[in-house]
């Protein structure tokens, strides 16, 4: 029989089933909706889908490279547990090879690693597991060499903030700068390389401030050409201060290395991601009246 799009909508409602796992069910079952909702089962594809809603704010960020290429993967889980589990660094090791090859994250859960898809690999290990995993983001850098550091290393190659440098020069010096970009987390490569938003809302924030000391416009222009290179310089890596050595910029100790550093890349596990928060008390309190 026809599989409607109404009759995916219902098991995808009752199962919590994606869309895709929900039509393919339908399918091999010959539309019958609660046999599908049995194959869902037997799959674990049911099971996995109803801890999407959980939060995965911990995991790994796994590095991949290849000469004069690198890639970043960021695969999450809800617990620093999981994140310890070596079927799951074995996973994530895994991704972040498969990850070498393609264009962005849509593409990287339709590749295949072990004969499945990346996105079935992760539905199945969440049936296993017993956790909400998520194949998160991953970015990419090409340069002439490409160097890679791992602060926080769970295994080789993943740990909790991973930096990828594309240089031209000495290798000895990018493994520093590498170092460098995991401890002070730069927006931007430069000025030229910042986010034109991000800047003119610093410039806002900064003239707000200025005025409320209520010194003359005149005054207030040049303050605000102060404060904002000092804050293009704190937000690229070319105008921080080295790490290595403060006394010189990450621009002029690159200069004085012989090496251009012509891109970069840092994931850190769970940027950005809000974590739930809940009242342990209120949690008992809650599974008690359940």
């Amino acid at each position: 029989m026809a599989i409607t799009a109404a009759m995916v909508k219902e098991l995808r409602d009752s199962t919590g089933a994606g869309m895709m796992d929900a039509k393919k069910a339908l399918t091999e079952t010959g539309g019958d909706m609660e046999a599908a909702t049995d194959w869902l089962r037997t799959k674990g594809l049911s099971k996995a889908a109803k801890k999407s809603g959980r939060t995965a704010a911990e995991g790994l960020v796994a590095l991949s490279v290849d000469g004069g290429r690198g890639v970043a993967v960021e695969v999450n889980a809800e617990t620093d547990f999981v994140a310890k589990n070596a079927e799951f660094q074995d996973m994530v090791g895994a991704i972040a090879g498969a990850a070498l090859d393609v264009a962005d994250v849509d593409a990287l859960a339709a590749a295949e690693i072990g004969g499945k898809t990346v996105a079935d690999t992760l539905t199945d290990k969440i049936a296993t597991i017993g956790e909400n995993m998520s194949l998160r983001r991953m970015a990419r850098v090409e340069g002439k060499g490409v160097v890679s550091y791992v602060h926080n290393a769970a295994r080789e190659g993943m740990g909790k903030i991973g930096v990828l440098v594309a240089f031209d020069g000495d290798e000895g010096f990018a493994r520093q700068v590498a170092m460098h970009i995991a401890a002070s987390n730069p927006a931007a490569l430069d000025e030229a390389a910042l986010d034109p938003a991000i800047v003119e809302k610093e410039r806002a924030v900064q003239i707000d401030i200025a005025r409320e000391s209520g010194k003359p416009e005149a005054v207030i222009e040049k303050m605000i050409v102060g404060r904002m290179k000092k804050f293009i310089a704190e937000a690229t890596l070319m105008g921080q201060a080295f790490v290595m050595n403060p006394d010189l910029t990450v621009e002029a100790a690159a200069k004085e290395a012989g090496t251009a550093i012509t891109g970069f890349v840092r994931l850190e596990v769970g940027e950005g991601i809000e974590k739930k928060q809940e009242d342990f008390a209120a949690e008992v309190a809650k599974a008690a009246q359940g």
